[in-house]
């Protein structure tokens, strides 16, 4: 029996923002309704204890989150939640009585990702102030992300976008410090109790359109991670947003058949030899960044 540390449930394809960084999806919009949500919990149930809302989409859009949050805390799961943050005030009640929830992340890089964003000190102070009451009211954990560095060296530009908002958040913590001289790329830093930052490269979802390498390497799809996305169809990881690599559909195969099928396998087989079996694994760079793998 398989068992995932993560599992991406998506539980909406539909996202109120378009960024830069993360093309639209052609997949058909759709939520998730309550009947398939607690059906396909039933049977993840033994194969993970921890359940993500999203894939694609922004999980705050889904008109019934609180009652999602509800079925997944009866079944035992903790639940992690990304989120851009620009629909905090119309949820921010229902998040804070959920104990489903274990973390919230907060992706602060898509209010410059997204071309139409207003009011960046209301944005970033709304999140603030979640943050702020989330610490006083629940036990969740909150992880701020700027995943917006630039490998080639950021310009002036792009290094005061993001001291804006760091500046209100040392501000918001009273740190002595700033966050610059202690953050490196990849890795996180401790701002409080329960809260953390954390910075990153901007990265490429995998591409069948981009070029392929020699397919070497390693990757923990369907080790430590597996997804369904809001159709049902199975994928191995969060980055196949597109489910070009079909592993099977929940509504039609038992989710246990699914991962140990011929083509989940062969997949999960080909990266113990340090291989990439599929053409979409051989175009993405998050591979490369486990090396030769563990």
């Amino acid at each position: 029996m398989k068992k995932f540390k993560k599992f991406y449930m998506e539980i909406t394809s539909v996202c109120n923002l378009a960024c830069s960084f993360c093309p639209q999806t052609q997949r058909a919009k759709g939520f998730i309704n309550v009947e398939d949500f607690t059906q396909r919990l039933d049977q993840i149930r033994p194969h993970t204890d921890y359940i993500y809302f999203h894939l694609k989409g922004e999980p705050l859009m889904h008109p019934k989150i609180g009652q999602l949050l509800d079925l997944s805390h009866e079944r035992g799961f903790q639940v992690n939640i990304t989120t851009n943050g620009t629909l905090l005030h119309k949820v921010k009640p229902i998040l804070l009585t959920k104990p489903a929830i274990r973390q919230m992340n907060f992706s602060l890089h898509s209010f410059d990702g997204h071309a139409g964003s207003k009011d960046k000190d209301g944005y970033i102070g709304s999140i603030l102030s979640f943050v702020r009451e989330a610490l006083e009211h629940t036990n969740m954990i909150i992880s701020l992300r700027l995943w917006n560095l630039d490998e080639n060296n950021a310009t002036n530009a792009e290094r005061q976008r993001n001291r804006e908002i760091l500046g209100a958040i040392e501000q918001a913590f009273e740190l002595d410090y700033r966050i610059e001289e202690r953050v490196s790329p990849g890795k996180g830093i401790k701002l409080a109790d329960r809260v953390y930052l954390n910075q990153d490269y901007e990265f490429d979802w995998p591409d069948l359109k981009a070029e392929e390498d020699d397919g070497k390497g390693f990757c923990h799809g369907l080790r430590n991670q597996a997804g369904i996305l809001v159709d049902g169809t199975v994928v191995p990881c969060c980055l196949d947003g597109e489910g070009v690599i079909n592993l099977g559909n929940i509504n039609e195969t038992p989710f246990s058949e699914i991962v140990e099928g011929e083509r989940a396998n062969r997949l999960y087989e080909g990266f113990s030899r340090r291989e990439a079996v599929e053409e979409l694994c051989r175009k993405c760079g998050y591979r490369k960044r486990f090396g030769a793998g563990a």
